[in-house]
Formats: structure tokens, C-alpha cells, sequence
């Protein structure tokens, strides 16, 4: 039996250099051509690496774009300033302007799904960037799960209120417009998603006497 742990050391390191350039090459494409125009010949050839070397990190155009987007753009943080409404309204604006970065890449039509779309079909087509899409978005809710359930023990939200489901109501919509509408998702829009999500979610307190 082959010991794993000894043929990792046998093996040459990876070059963190060669993937910043390859990954600082493909984005560069990506922002430029769009998805379509990502040519994983063309980044190796700008990167300055072997073909072989960048298959072997990034088997398909499919991992090379997912692991471009994921280093370039930061997941969307949860915030907690102890206002609900003002920190799930802040989350839903920075989630419309991540998804209006993928789907502006290129130069698209801002009508159209973009990269935004490319990234939802690449998990569809290949089970491990499917793994790590929702790994990732499975560290988000859990950010926001912790959010809400802190404010259901000190800003009144009402203890029967499904967490999952309010999340899910927060970032659905805005996912729907970018994806199948191609509405704009501006603040102005994500300020009126959040009031209905939580309209009737916070407990009354009656004025004692």
C-alpha cells in the first residue's frame, strides 16, 4: 500500500507564483472577453506556464474560471452592528453587486445572466466545483444563521421565524433578478426586500401600565 502522506513529500511543492499568475491571467480574460472568451491555451500562453501544468491544476475551463472567481471576488460577509434590518439590507447589497460582477464580466448586457450563470452550470456539469459552491455558501448561511439567531435572543426576533427560510428570502430574490429577470438589484431594491422579509418577524412590546 502506497503511504500518502510519504509521496506528498516525494513530490515537487506547488508553486504559489505559477498559480498567481495563471489566476491574475485567466481574470484579466474573464473581465475582458467574458466566459466565452476564457481560453485556457491563451492563459498559459500569458501566464508563461506549460499547458500540462495548468491542466494538471485545473483539469477544465469549468475549474479554471470557478478558482479565478473565488480568489478575485471575497464571499459576502454577514454583518452585525445589532441592527437586523440595516445588517441583512447591507448583506443583500453586497450580494447584488457580487453576482453584478459576474454577470458584467465581458462587458455583457447587464440583462444578461453573464459568468453568473456560466458558474451555476459548471457546478451542474462537474460534481466537485459543485462541492465547493455550496461548501462555500454553506459557510455564508452559517454566518447568517449565527446573525439571526443572536438576534432572536436580544433584538426580539420572534423565536418561530425559520432561519433557513429567512435566508433563503433574502438572497432568492436577488438571485432570481440576476439570473432570470435581469432586473437591477440596487440598494434601493434590496432596502424594500429585507422590509418585507421581515415584516411581522420582530415581536411587539407592549408599553407597560
Amino acid at each position: 500500500m502506497v503511504n500518502e502522506g510519504a509521496a506528498v513529500r516525494r513530490g515537487r511543492p506547488r508553486d504559489s507564483a505559477v498559480d498567481r499568475r495563471v489566476l491574475d491571467a485567466a481574470w484579466d480574460l474573464l473581465c475582458t472577453r467574458g466566459y466565452a472568451g476564457l481560453n485556457v491555451d491563451e492563459v498559459a500562453e500569458r501566464a508563461t506556464v506549460a499547458k500540462t501544468t495548468l491542466y494538471r491544476r485545473w483539469p477544465t475551463k469549468d475549474h479554471l474560471a470557478v478558482a479565478v472567481v473565488t480568489r478575485m471576488i471575497p464571499p459576502v460577509p454577514v454583518p452585525d452592528t445589532g441592527d437586523l434590518c440595516c445588517d441583512l439590507t447591507e448583506f443583500a447589497v453586497a450580494l447584488a453587486a457580487t453576482l453584478d460582477k459576474y454577470r458584467s464580466a465581458g462587458g455583457a448586457d447587464c440583462a444578461a445572466a453573464g459568468l453568473a450563470a456560466e458558474l451555476v452550470a459548471a457546478a451542474a456539469r462537474h460534481r466537485d466545483i459543485g462541492d465547493l459552491i455550496r461548501d462555500l455558501h454553506a459557510q455564508r448561511d452559517a454566518m447568517a444563521l449565527a446573525r439571526l439567531q443572536r438576534a432572536t435572543e436580544w433584538e426580539g426576533l420572534r423565536p418561530d421565524i425559520d432561519h433557513e427560510i429567512l435566508i433563503d428570502q433574502v438572497s432568492a430574490p436577488i438571485y432570481y433578478r440576476v439570473l432570470i429577470t435581469g432586473a437591477i438589484v440596487d440598494r434601493s431594491y434590496a432596502e424594500r426586500l429585507v422590509r418585507a422579509v421581515l415584516d411581522c418577524a420582530f415581536m411587539i412590546h407592549r408599553r407597560a401600565g
